[in-house]
Formats: C-alpha cells, structure tokens, sequence
C-alpha cells in the first residue's frame, strides 16, 4: 500500500511542473514579439500608438496592457477597371492603369485608415484618378497619346504624393498601360482613320500619275528631238552621198559616155521590173533601147 500511495504523488508533481512550463512558455510568448522584414509593426499600449515602425527582429512588450498590429511592408498594386477620360477639347478616352503603393509612416497609416488596406486602396484610387482626370482635361488626345507620358505621370505621381503622405502612405509609381477610345466610337474612329488614309492614297497615286505624264511627255519631247536630229544628220549625210555619187557618175561619164548610159539604163531597168509579175510589152520607145538592137 506504500508503494502504491508514493505512485499517486508522483503524477501530482509533475502535473504541476507541466503546467509552469506552460505559464512560462505563454508569458514568454505573450511578451515577446518577432518583426519580419516584409511587415510593418505597430504597438499599442492601452489602445494608443507606443512605438511604430520596428526593425526586423525580435521584440518584448507587456502582456495584456500591450497589442500588436501588423501590416503588409511590401509593395501593393492597385489594378482598378478602366476609366473614362475627357480630353481637352471633350473627346472621351478610355483609360487602362494601375498604381503601386507602399506603407510609409505607419502610425499615421493607422490613424488616417485604422489599417485597412482596402480603405486605403480606395482612398488612393481617389487621389489617382483626379489627378488622371486633371491632367487628360488639360491635353489634346494627341499629346496624351503621342507626347511625353512620362512627364505627365511624372507630374501626377508628384501631386498625388503630397495627398498620399497625409495617409502615411508612398505612392511608388503609376502606370498607364492602355489608352483607347470607348467602344462605341471605336468603329466611326477606324472609318475616320480609313477615310483619311485612302484619301492620301488617291492624293498620292495623283501625284504619282501627274509625275509620270510629266516624265512620259518629256521622254516623247526627248524623242522627238532625237529623231529630229537624227533625220536632219541622215539628211546631211545622204545629201553627201548623192554629191560624192553626182560627181563619181559625172566622172565616169566624162570617160565613157556609152557604157554610162548602158549602165544607167540596167539600173532602171532593175527598179522597174522588180518581183514576179509577169508584163506582155512591145520593147518601143528609148527606154527599150537595149533590147532591139540599134536605136531608130
């Protein structure tokens, strides 16, 4: 009976030694807190603002009297649905972007939104869009879509900064990614656009036809001229030739006047019967000399 009372103390002891551990191990844990380097922490004492932005690591507050609030120290997007804005001589765009935004001074995050990233998503988007809005209004849809964009996001960025650091937040950066006109005006634009370009098409193709009539008719008076000279130069040389073939017969004829006729009436002859017709004649006259014999 001994033995078996000694068992029953036994349990008691370390029932009782299990259940320090446990107290210490919940007011350790109750006392000390760990930061990591992606948070940011803030610690109330009695519902007030004791201390904000802790480094990473570990840290000790006071159990029950202190609480700890813990929010995202990354870089946070905000992707709203596109927007309609209206351009400085009232033409509507339709406008798709998106912002980048990081917890700056946390203490004042938790005052101005009690840390409520969805309220301060909204709040930002706010601040952004007026900003958008201001800006398109005071441009051209040519400058907003072939102009500096960088600057203007650059000046909004700036202006929207200076709202932005009352909520103890840092706009990072702001980025347009598309920038269209609304659907219904898509279509009346793309007819517009195929208007103009056919338009500069036909204006071109004139010009090209004006340039190769003018290109054509100074070939024709090129050729023209060519051929003018060319007839003229072909006149002269063949007015030559009769002079050099005039005094060559006149020559000859000085020599033999007999064999010049003769000669002379062979080469008509060979003009006058040419091909394959047939002639039934009576060979009188002068012009036949040749062919009966001694003239009459």
């Amino acid at each position: 009976m001994r033995v078996a009372e000694g068992a029953v103390k036994m349990p008691s002891s370390l029932h009782k030694l299990f259940f320090l551990v446990i107290l210490a191990l919940i007011v350790v844990g109750s006392t000390v807190f760990f930061v990591d380097q992606r948070e940011r922490v803030l610690l109330l004492h009695l519902g007030e603002i004791k201390q904000a932005d802790f480094k990473p690591g570990i840290h000790f507050k006071i159990p029950l009297f202190e609480e700890v609030k813990r929010f995202d120290g990354r870089i946070l997007t905000i992707d709203a649905k596109p927007e309609n804005y209206l351009t400085l001589k009232s033409k509507n765009l339709l406008v798709d972007s998106f912002l980048l935004w990081k917890i700056a001074d946390t203490g004042t995050y938790y005052k101005t939104v009690s840390g409520d990233q969805r309220l301060a998503n909204s709040r930002l988007f706010h601040i952004v869009n007026n900003g958008l809005r201001d800006a398109f209004a005071n441009r051209t849809v040519q400058q907003v879509v072939a102009g500096d964009r960088t600057t203007m996001v650059a000046d909004i960025l700036a202006e929207a900064n200076v709202s932005a650091k009352e909520l103890g937040i840092e706009i990072v950066n702001i980025r347009i990614k598309r920038i269209d006109f609304p659907a219904g005006i898509n279509e009346a634009v793309y007819k517009r656009m195929r208007f103009d370009r056919k338009q500069e098409a036909d204006e071109t193709r004139a010009q090209g036809a004006e340039e190769a009539e003018g290109i054509k008719s100074g070939a024709d008076k090129e050729q023209i001229t060519l051929l003018a000279e060319a007839e003229q130069k072909a006149e002269e040389i063949r007015g030559n030739g009769d002079a050099q073939a005039t005094d060559i017969y006149a020559e000859a004829y000085g020599k033999d006047e007999a064999f010049y006729a003769f000669y002379r009436r062979l080469d008509a002859y060979k003009k006058v019967f040419t091909g394959d017709d047939m002639l039934v004649i009576e060979p009188k006259g002068d012009f036949f000399e040749g062919f009966g014999g001694e003239k009459n």
